[in-house]
């Protein structure tokens, strides 16, 4: 079974999509009509901006998005089995797998993107990758501190995203290199993604989602906030909404597609984190089953 996986916000770079605008005229009408729908040249900044540009919230959403759902419609054959998104990449696949249309996907990507960089605005906040440590050690320590720091990305064995308060993040950083982490990065990110301080980009988010169709999918999505498959456009939507507050359950969604057929898996967009990461789930599959 075909498994198609979209990237999310860290993928970016100068020059994503400017191949696919040159070679292909649908891939141009769409990279113009996302200059329609956003208000404003996104095109510009993704072909030939600087790296600073492309790191806005509000830049890099859309563009990552754009270029993951461009390239889709540019797949030949491109019938998926099953889809997943890592974070910003579950509206990628959700437009792919015809949930949502490419214009209310976007829509709802670029309110998404202003609507977290208002909050962290008001909550100066971050996160840190750790590595090294057993999930539960590392949920046992944020819970233990007083301050706002939470689980974010399950990434793979090994691999976990801590987001919350610059406070939380600084001590549970120290108390995770002492329980053992072989290390424990801060990122260079604006803000505590998946995490309670992104309430209030949830409140607006889920208005907007309220506002959109959402359609049968052609193939069940494998959702971050329950890493379980549905072609239900209603619970899409609700976990949707979760999503932006939730971890991203990324190891486990991995490992729910595999343990369903997954014998594929094609990550869609700028750069191959997501392959990596599948690997990295996958050996520790065959370890565990060994």
């Amino acid at each position: 079974m075909k498994a198609y996986i979209f990237p999310g916000q860290g993928a970016q770079f100068v020059g994503m999509g400017k191949e696919l605008y040159d070679s292909s005229a649908e891939a141009k009408a769409l990279f113009d009509k996302a200059n329609e729908v956003l208000g404003f040249n996104i095109t510009n900044t993704m072909f030939a901006g600087t790296d600073e540009e492309l790191k806005q919230t509000k830049v890099t959403q859309p563009a990552i998005f754009l270029h993951s759902v461009i390239l889709a419609t540019n797949i030949e054959d491109f019938k998926p089995n099953m889809v997943a998104g890592h974070s910003l990449g579950e509206f990628s696949s959700l437009v792919a797998n015809g949930t949502l249309s490419f214009e209310d996907g976007l829509s709802l990507v670029s309110k998404r993107a202003l609507a977290m960089q208002k909050a962290c605005e008001a909550n100066p906040s971050t996160m840190a990758a750790i590595l090294g440590l057993e999930d539960k050690v590392v949920e046992e320590i944020c819970n233990n501190i007083d301050e706002v720091v939470v689980a974010a990305n399950y990434n793979c064995p090994g691999q976990l995203v801590i987001s919350g308060s610059n406070k939380g993040i600084e001590i549970a950083c120290e108390q995770l290199k002492e329980a053992g982490a072989k290390r424990a990065l801060p990122l260079n990110v604006g803000g505590a993604f998946h995490s309670p301080l992104m309430e209030s980009a949830r409140v607006e988010l889920e208005e907007a989602i309220n506002h959109v169709t959402f359609n049968e999918p052609i193939c069940p999505v494998y959702q971050n906030y329950t890493a379980r498959p549905t072609s239900n456009a209603d619970e899409i939507k609700e976990n949707l909404i979760a999503q932006l507050t939730a971890p991203v359950r990324w190891t486990q969604t991995v490992e729910n597609m595999i343990a369903d057929g997954a014998s594929s898996f094609t990550e869609v967009g700028p750069g191959k984190v997501l392959q990596g990461l599948v690997k990295k789930v996958s050996r520790e599959m065959e370890t565990m089953s060994a």
